[in-house]
């Protein structure tokens, strides 16, 4: 198991920023030692902030881009890996996104398509389909989306990005890339209660280990710890798949029969766990991230994923889409997503990325170190 992220949300005032984020990377540090000198490896760190409009005010596109970057800059001179600048509550807000992230490196951010207090934002909803079109034409390869998300239903500080936004008093969350215990466990199983079971005592006993050491940080560093988001998130491994752990326990391919009982099973194992829970804190399917999920979307339709959310995570993440995905078919999978987040009253994201000159059956070809090459899906687009 690895710590995927140490991330902290704190409320951003722009006069005090470089004096903040001085702090903020000095805790960070703090922090990835402790984990380090706990045997534990440590993949990034993050900050959250507020909704980015909250502290920069409606300004030309210029404007923006330049405090943004100098945002990131400062982020990177203090030792921080990845920056979300929150989420878009407008459709002009929304607009924006394409901008700021073909001007940025390590700037996330998302736009909620819905939320349990105001429902289904239909104008975001197109405009997020919109930006999703515009960050593929304008980043290389169509690799831009990997940091924007329409998110729906989410809470404030979510540990895992693109659907991080904080709220409140500075605090810290921990994310974990542990998909190697969930394969550990499932080689252990010969059935779906032994599966219950070992999975339980694992994952239990390490995520324990991980927040006894937040709180000691919690203590020394003086930054309130908000919890762990027990998802157990997966690899570009694929000894350490989570798509390999689901095959070492139905002894097929992930997508056939029970693949959903499965998930199922691992969420109600996560939601069992008495730690300190934050975030989505359940299984999560991000198809490029993953080795197995990567090789076995070619045989999988996007309406079984979107199933497969009724029971874990994080909804359709991390899935390629044929480069001539028209807007209103994106805005349709985006509202699919917000129904079925506020009909079963949990956080799901729609991480969609469209390759430019790419199409049903042809390999995409990205080069980020955090994604994996796979085979588009079709998608549906006929018309009536």
């Amino acid at each position: 198991m690895k710590i995927r992220a140490i991330t902290v949300g704190f409320n951003v005032a722009m006069p005090s920023l470089a004096r903040k984020l001085e702090s903020v990377g000095r805790f960070i540090a703090l922090a990835k030692t402790a984990f380090q000198d706990a045997g534990f490896d440590v993949q990034t760190t993050r900050i959250a902030t507020q909704p980015w409009a909250e502290y920069i005010p409606a300004v030309d596109k210029r404007t923006l881009r330049g405090k943004i970057q100098m945002f990131e800059d400062l982020c990177q001179n203090n030792g921080i890996d990845f920056c979300s600048i929150g989420t878009a509550y407008k459709p002009e807000e929304t607009d924006q996104v394409a901008d700021i992230l073909a001007s940025t490196e390590i700037i996330s951010c998302s736009a909620t398509i819905a939320a349990r207090r105001t429902g289904l934002n239909h104008q975001v909803i197109s405009a997020a389909a919109s930006a999703i079109k515009k960050v593929a034409e304008k980043s290389y390869k169509g690799e831009g989306n990997f940091r924007f998300a329409a998110i729906a239903n989410c809470p404030p500080d979510i540990p895992f990005f693109p659907a991080g936004f904080h709220r409140g008093r500075t605090c810290f969350m921990i994310a974990l890339e542990a998909s190697d215990l969930v394969v550990k466990a499932f080689s252990l199983a010969h059935d779906l209660k032994s599966a219950k079971r070992e999975l339980k005592v694992i994952l239990g006993k390490e995520y324990r280990k991980v927040e006894n050491i937040a709180l000691r940080i919690e203590k020394h560093g003086r930054v309130f710890f908000h919890g762990v988001d027990l998802s157990p998130a997966p690899s570009i491994l694929p000894e350490e798949s989570i798509g390999l752990a689901f095959e070492k326990l139905g002894r097929s391919m992930f997508g056939a029969p029970g693949t959903l009982a499965t998930a199922g099973l691992i969420t109600e194992v996560l939601r069992s766990i008495e730690v300190k829970q934050c975030g989505f804190s359940g299984l999560m399917l991000p198809v490029m991230e993953d080795a197995v999920l990567a090789q076995r979307i070619g045989r999988l339709s996007l309406d079984a994923l979107l199933a497969y959310s009724a029971v874990c995570g994080t909804g359709l993440d991390c899935v390629p889409l044929p480069g001539d995905t028209p807007v209103r078919v994106i805005r349709s999978m985006l509202l699919d997503i917000a129904t079925l987040a506020l009909r079963l009253d949990k956080p799901l994201i729609a991480r969609l990325l469209p390759i430019p000159n790419g199409h049903a059956g042809s390999m995409t070809s990205i080069e980020s170190p955090y994604l994996i090459n796979c085979v588009i899906p079709h998608v549906t687009q006929n018309e009536r």
